[in-house]
């Protein structure tokens, strides 16, 4: 519960939260380094968080990493939304919002080819999932209205374009985000609308939001 008149998270949410600011980004950095198989303990090393502290929080790894990637996708609907509300146009919305994400995800690399797969499709998970694409829908969808954006380019294209966007690179996070930036300065060139006597379309079908719930959820039963 926040503070009666401020909104604001109390002492020990706050603390609480940047434990698992703390937490995920040791997760994201030891996973990568080590794959799924990396023992709780070093997360907890590295996050500078007691283990008892750890387990009363996220009694397993299966857990934390849950608990990561619904937080990931609050952070991008939040991202988008506030990109939708500040930006002038439909276009300056998405750049806004391909720049934040990149910007906030921090060191680690992306989730996915960390913990897609492993885990089960909870209701917050297909809750958290859904709200994630309304929220990229409307940024698509304006910036396609306006006919900025061109017209085979999908909201479900986003999440796997900002995987690729993030590799983990052997640099200081500073650098690594640089360099994301660069590219993605080089992609939003190609997802600009063509010209009228520019060849259209891309090669291969465009993903879908089922295919992308296949890639990061345990198979059902």
């Amino acid at each position: 519960m926040g503070d009666t008149y401020t909104g604001k998270p109390r002492g020990r949410q706050r603390e609480a939260d940047r434990n698992d600011a703390r937490l995920f980004q040791a997760a994201r950095e030891v996973f990568a380094e080590r794959g799924w198989d990396a023992p709780v303990s070093e997360i907890a090393r590295r996050a500078g968080v007691g283990m008892g502290s750890l387990y009363r929080r996220y009694p397993s790894k299966e857990l934390l990493a849950q608990r990561m990637r619904i937080a990931g996708m609050e952070q991008l609907v939040t991202q988008a939304r506030t990109a939708l509300a500040e930006e002038p146009d439909p276009w300056a919305a998405l750049v806004r919002f391909f720049r934040d994400a990149l910007t906030e995800q921090g060191a680690g690399g992306p989730l996915l080819p960390l913990v897609g797969g492993r885990l089960p499709a909870t209701d917050e998970v297909l809750t958290a999932a859904e709200r994630l694409r309304t929220a990229l829908d409307d940024l698509v969808q304006g910036a396609h209205r306006a006919g900025m954006l061109r017209a085979d380019f999908t909201s479900a294209d986003i999440p796997l374009l900002l995987e690729h966007l993030t590799p983990r690179i052997p640099v200081t996070g500073e650098r690594a985000t640089a360099l994301h930036l660069r590219y993605l300065s080089l992609v939003l060139a190609g997802l600009r609308a063509p010209a009228v006597d520019e060849p259209a379309g891309l090669p291969g079908p465009e993903p879908h939001w089922l295919e992308l719930r296949r890639l990061w959820n345990a198979p059902e039963g």
